[in-house]
């Protein structure tokens, strides 16, 4: 469906509400549209901005962080694949 076929559409049931609700229905878009804005916001942190983060770390104690990592997400997966294979 197109936005513009929506959006008459949602005018359409507009047109529906009575008019002592109009208020309710003005509040909840309006609240709706602010969150959205909100968590777009928040959302918009470019990953660029963690570059480097990890610089100042001493090589010895990133090694060591790396392989932590990684043994802790093979330990993951391996119980998840386990876990799948049982029928419930």
């Amino acid at each position: 469906m197109t936005s513009i076929l929506i959006k008459n559409k949602v005018l359409q049931e507009i047109d529906l509400i009575p008019e002592d609700r109009l208020i309710d229905l003005y509040n909840f878009i309006h609240d709706f549209r602010l969150g959205l804005e909100k968590s777009q916001k928040t959302n918009n942190k470019p990953i660029s901005a963690f570059a480097g983060c990890w610089q100042d770390m001493p090589d010895e104690i990133f090694n060591d962080f790396t392989t932590e990592i990684k043994q802790r997400r093979q330990q993951a997966f391996t119980r998840r694949r386990g876990d799948e294979s049982i029928a419930r």
